[in-house]
């Protein structure tokens, strides 16, 4: 999302095209666990929106996880908070969005959290340092423990598609995946199976 792709994404109105995403910036390079990792997210204009550290766990057939701990400081413009809960992030090897996954302690009931997402970037800004970088397109994909499954914030894509002026393929393409991952988490497909429980052990540990 930093560098190349971020000039090209915002205030450009036009579809993304295949060079706006440079060969390897999905996969992580020098990642070792135990590492700093700073989920770092921007809105399609490019205002910033959440910061959020962990530490990096590894990495399986479904892509790199990172654990977000208990009393971790997250902030946005204008909020932020001590987490109250432990958490892991999955940033999966394909597809745009990104999936939180919580524990019981989690003070809304939250279990799964996948924010539809564009542009996934890591950078290594110092040895081990790393960031991730992704542009949040506002459609989400939540389990409660007392809701269940659902598609959220269809007010806010729809309103910032057209604020934004998001490409027509492209919301078209985020709606078809929110759509596609509300049924694999309704489905308990993986990695919504209850493949995150090793990662909380291991980043636990």
């Amino acid at each position: 999302m930093r560098g190349e792709v971020e000039l090209k994404y915002p205030g450009v109105l036009r579809e993304p095209a295949a060079e706006d995403h440079p060969a390897g910036t999905r996969v992580p390079e020098g990642l070792e666990p135990g590492q700093l990792v700073v989920a770092r997210n921007r809105k399609w204009n490019g205002k910033a929106h959440w910061v959020v550290p962990g530490r990096y766990l590894g990495e399986d057939r479904h892509g790199w996880w990172i654990f977000q701990g208990t009393n971790e400081f997250c902030s946005r413009p204008g909020a932020a908070f001590y987490t109250k809960s432990d958490a892991v992030l999955l940033v999966p090897r394909d597809g745009d969005w990104v999936a939180t996954f919580y524990d019981d302690a989690h003070p809304g009931g939250v279990r799964i959290y996948i924010d539809l997402a564009v542009a996934h970037e890591w950078n290594s800004i110092r040895p081990k340092v790393t960031e991730f970088h992704v542009i949040d397109m506002d459609l989400d994909v939540v389990r409660t423990a007392s809701r269940g499954v659902f598609i959220d914030d269809e007010d806010e894509f729809a309103e910032h598609r057209v604020a934004m002026d998001y490409p027509t393929a492209l919301a078209e393409s985020l709606q078809a995946s929110a759509e596609k991952l509300y049924q694999a988490v309704k489905a308990q497909q993986a990695p919504f199976d209850g493949t995150d429980v090793e990662w909380f052990t291991k980043g636990r540990g």
